[in-house]
């Protein structure tokens, strides 16, 4: 069997709801397809903070090689301060 060498992409991002009074940080390595998943869980009432609180709009993503460096970004930014999260959010989305 052949293993085909190479990187991986793994994304860092950020979500809100409506409002915009929350905000959900998680990694994945398919951006597409968990936006996605987040949308069923709200639709189909699971018990997900995503769910409960409505998060379904991307709001910051940042890409990754190594799910290592993913990772530590991900609980980096989930200890920061809700200002320091808008400044990070304003360099990709200054609206």
């Amino acid at each position: 069997m052949y293993l085909q060498e190479g990187f991986h992409t793994y994304f860092i991002y950020i979500l809100t709801n409506k409002a915009k009074s929350v905000f959900y940080v998680g990694v994945t390595n398919n951006l597409k397809n968990r936006l996605l998943k987040h949308k069923e869980n709200i639709l189909g009432g699971n018990k997900t903070f995503a769910s409960k609180y409505n998060v379904e709009f991307l709001l910051y993503y940042e890409k990754f090689t190594w799910i290592q460096e993913a990772i530590a970004k991900e609980k980096e930014i989930k200890g920061w301060r809700r200002e320091k999260k808008i400044a990070l959010i304003k360099t990709m989305n200054p609206d």
